[in-house]
């Protein structure tokens, strides 16, 4: 455990080093800042991990999680009870449900129920008092860090929306800072997803530390020195917009989460096909160690290396890193899912925080989009232009989460 627990330690340095090595402006950063949000994260996680009340709240949330996931499952039931296990309500004698009911469908109770907490605004006054917080210990600007919080309860596009009037109003670098930490950002009502297919308990320990990992490495990416008079939060003028009855919202609330699950659906199947489409091609060649897991597998297997696995198994863990960065997370959580429970824990454990976010290609993309739709011709080619540093801060903070987490889980 010794050698490997270094190894992690020497990962978490020089993906810090990365950030450095590819910084817009290398003498604007604050290394004081980086250090006490870097230790904080650290701290952060050991707590998570290892303190006994830190694992009251881990695997209290986590049950909470599959609580909602199992009375979605009777809804589920209702409908097609073929499809669901009589444990949960269903005709079916087996446990292994298709992906789609088991990872997919429950987002119909579980994004309501987010939104729910949003329409009751006790979602924003979280943010809002979580956000402080954070500006406080990383030293970073309230919008930026508010930002952070958002994409943790709502996702990268849903969060960048929400924050369309301050993104109006601050510069071109700032919008790039945010863009990057869109690529990092996860959605707590598809948590309830993930937990169906990897150890709830590694899920959401991710969250907060890729939070943090966010600000630390768009902080050495993209480092700004913001003014106070420029560090406010600009208050949005509400006219005589009403909201709609609440069970008009609901309503609406349940088709967004019908949407959502028919879109990622279609992104699955898309990736895999994409996927054995590119290795039937590749197979052309008659080589038959030339497959895109393999292509991927070697590019990344120094970084997976270096998150203090068995070096044994650094190529498969690479594998699993390349594909969830050219697909998507659920792609590789559907992949493992089957075999998790047979992993060693650091391998999973850092497998999983390294899942646990959109960082993805797709992901900058749909950045770009909806910064296309919601600011300037200008903020958004400017973004454009910068959009390598979008898909780096993606990996980046994925494998410093993974390090840092990786050092706790043994």
């Amino acid at each position: 455990m010794v050698p490997y627990l270094i190894v992690d330690v020497v990962g978490i340095v020089v993906f810090l080093g990365i950030g450095v090595l590819f910084s817009r402006d290398r003498k604007a950063i604050d290394f004081k800042a980086v250090g006490i949000s870097t230790v904080f994260n650290i701290l952060l996680a050991a707590f998570l991990i290892l303190t006994p009340f830190g694992q009251i709240i881990i695997k209290g949330a986590a049950d909470g999680f599959a609580w909602v996931v199992q009375k979605a499952y009777k809804g589920i039931a209702f409908a097609v009870p073929d499809f669901v296990p009589v444990s949960f309500g269903g005709n079916m004698n087996s446990n292994n449900m298709m992906f789609i009911i088991s990872a997919l469908m429950p987002m119909l109770l579980i994004i309501p129920i987010f939104d729910t907490l949003s329409y009751f605004k006790v979602l924003p006054f979280i943010i809002h008092w979580v956000g402080r917080g954070l500006a406080f210990i990383t030293r970073r600007p309230k919008i930026e860090s508010f930002f952070a919080v958002e994409m943790m309860f709502m996702g990268n596009t849903e969060a960048l929306l929400a924050s369309r009037f301050q993104l109006k109003n601050i510069s071109n670098s700032r919008n790039l800072t945010v863009a990057m930490m869109g690529m990092s950002s996860i959605s707590a009502a598809i948590v309830g997803s993930y937990i169906t297919m990897v150890p709830g308990e590694f899920v959401i320990a991710a969250i907060p530390i890729n939070i943090i990992n966010a600000i630390i490495v768009t902080s050495l990416l993209n480092p700004l020195k913001v003014e106070a008079d420029e560090d406010v939060v600009y208050q949005v003028e509400q006219g005589d917009v009403k909201k709609p009855p609440y069970f008009s919202f609901l309503g609406d609330s349940i088709l967004a989460a019908g949407k959502m699950v028919f879109i990622i659906t279609m992104m699955v199947v898309a990736f895999v096909a994409l996927q054995n489409l590119i290795d039937g091609l590749l197979a052309l060649t008659t080589l038959p160690w030339l497959s895109l897991e393999n292509i991927l597998g070697v590019m990344l297997w120094p970084f997976a290396l270096l998150l203090g696995v068995d070096p044994a198994m650094a190529f498969e863990l690479a594998q699993y890193m390349g594909t969830k960065l050219i697909t998507n997370e659920f792609v590789v959580m559907a992949q493992v899912s089957p075999i998790v429970d047979t992993l060693p824990r650091h391998f999973s454990g850092v497998l999983t925080v390294f899942l646990t976010s959109f960082a993805n290609i797709s992901t900058s993309a749909m950045v770009l989009g909806t910064y296309k739709g919601i600011v300037g011709d200008k903020t958004s080619h400017f973004i454009s232009k910068n959009f390598g540093y979008l898909l780096l801060s993606g990996i980046v903070v994925s494998l410093l989460s993974a390090g840092v987490a990786g050092l706790f889980i043994w």
